[in-house]
This record gives structure tokens, sequence and C-alpha cells, in this order.
């Protein structure tokens, strides 16, 4: 019988608004995919998609909200690694479990980050940044709204011998607003973020975070051409509650696939440095559980303790 209930309600749905949850302020990756896919899932089912920002807590926020709706597919969770698979190596404790509570629907996106800088701190390439660091440890700082960020500048202290002092916020873009003002030193962050800034000469950008050169920054060389093996990326996810029927995450599922498609959707991921990285629903049970044991080998790796 909830098999057939969920089929009823897959045929029909959606029959009002979708609301989409993410754990980031305005202006950061997640929040631009999130109201471009919005934008196509209204143009396919004429039904309004509304994005509710709820920043904080590495998007623990965000995610609780989401664990305790309704399963039934009207509030969603678009999120990245920070929340489903980092999460849990670096908080103590978590207000939602990032596998019992959600039902998996598609992987997105992947995408790579920029090091950026203020432009008055003296350096112009990863080499000239990590030996003004050792110069005087700690008192060059970091800023991170998000595991990823914060994650990726640890790993850069580790393999690099260098300290910088971490300053934590909400959410990355207001991360960045600090650091063009000159409260912070350094960024590893995503290019939805970052780039914008880069481009009106307001930060420095030293490396990209991927293993080679982006199109979209081609003069910026890789950190991985100084630092070999340097990798640090992230990814973007869409979630249900957990027990939403199997039919409507199908359903949903299905609607991903057309969006990501769309030429107004693949513009915004190719202008934030991503890529389309579509799975289904049980490819991204799978991936999720893999990156779940990576990201807490790259945790330990960079000495990061749970807080």
């Amino acid at each position: 019988m909830p098999f057939l209930c969920g089929t009823a309600l897959a045929q029909g749905y959606p029959t009002h608004p979708i609301t989409i949850v993410i754990g980031s302020s305005p202006g950061s990756a997640t929040d631009g995919l999130a109201r471009a896919v919005g934008m196509e899932v209204t143009r396919m089912t004429g039904q309004a998609v509304v994005v509710d920002n709820r920043a904080g807590a590495f998007g623990g926020i965000a995610a609780q909200t989401v664990a305790r709706a309704a399963p039934d597919g009207y509030t969603l969770f678009m999120t990245t690694n920070t929340t489903q698979a980092a999460n849990p190596h670096l908080l103590k404790k978590l207000p939602y479990d990032p596998i019992k509570d959600f039902a998996p629907v598609s992987l997105l996106t992947k995408g790579y980050q920029l090091l950026v800088v203020n432009p008055q701190v003296k350096a112009n390439s990863v080499g000239e940044l990590v030996a003004l660091a050792k110069k005087e440890p700690g008192k060059m700082s970091y800023g991170s709204g998000s595991s990823s960020a914060q994650v990726a500048a640890e790993l850069f202290q580790q393999v690099t011998g260098s300290k910088f002092t971490y300053v934590p916020y909400k959410a990355n873009p207001q991360a960045v607003i600090d650091l063009v003002a000159g409260q912070t030193d350094m960024m590893i962050v995503d290019l939805a973020a970052s780039l914008p800034q880069v481009k009106a000469g307001k930060l420095r950008a030293l490396g990209i975070s991927s293993p080679k050169r982006s199109a979209l920054v081609p003069g910026v060389p890789a950190i991985a051409e100084t630092l070999p093996g340097y990798e640090a990326g992230y990814w973007n996810a869409l979630y249900a509650p957990a027990n939403t029927p199997a039919p409507v995450v199908q359903q949903l599922s299905d609607l991903m696939r057309r969006a990501m498609a769309s030429p107004a959707v693949r513009q915004v991921v190719d202008q934030t440095g991503m890529e389309v990285a579509l799975s289904t629903p049980d490819e991204l049970a799978r991936f999720q559980l893999a990156e779940l044991g990576r990201w807490g080998q790259i945790i330990k790796t960079a000495g990061i303790k749970p807080e």
C-alpha cells in the first residue's frame, strides 16, 4: 500500500511549490546552482521553487531543517560534501545523521577552489606565500565558511609545513568579504565566491586546487604545479528527507537530470568552475559512503581534531 500511495503521489508531483534548503548564504556556488535549477524545475513543472538559505554550523542548520521535514518531496536539501561527508569527522556532535536522515536523489556537480590572498599580502605565487607564512608562523590567517575551504587550507599547511591562524565563518561569502577588507590574509574557496573579486582586482589568485589548470582562470597555475599531488575539491548533490516515497525520489532524480542538461544551468555550472556530475539515487548513496571514508582520511591526515 505505501508503494501504491507513493506512486500515486509521484504521478501528480509536484502540485504545489517546492523549497530547496541550502546551508550557505547568497553568493555561494551552491546558492547559484540551487537558483538556476529551481528556475528550470519551475519552467518544467509550472510550480514555484523557493531557495531557503540557512547558513551556519557548517550546513548543520539546513541539514537539520530538512531531516525534520515531511518526507513528501516538497522540502529538499541541496548540499555539499561538507554536511554529507566531512562534518561527521569535524564535529563531535551532529544534529542530524548524514546517512539515515536523507534519501539520496542525485549527484549534481563537482568543483575545485581558488587559493586567493588579499592584494596587500606580499606574495605572487604559492611558493612566495609559503615562504612568507614560514617567517612568522601563525601571524597570517585564513578564513573558512565550509569544510571544503577549511580542509583545503589545513591540507595546504600540512603539505607545506606552514602555519596560518584559522578564522571560522558561517559561510564562505562572508569570509571572502573579510578577506577583501584585509581582516584575514588567505582562503582556498570555491570560484563562485572568489572569482568575481579576483576579476575586480580585489583579491589575487595564486593557484587552483584542481590537478591541472582551469580554462576559467588559464593564467592561474594549479597548486599541484608547486605542491605535487595537492588536490582539494567539493561536490553538490540533492537529497530529500528519509522515507520519501521511492517513486517521488525517482521523479525528482529525473527532474534534476533534465534541469542540469539545460543551457541556463550549464552556464551557471561553467561560470562557477564546476562540472556536471549526475547520478542515480543508488549511485549517490554509494558515492556518499565512499566519500565519508575519503574525507575522514583527509581530515585525519590534515591533523584536524573534531570540535
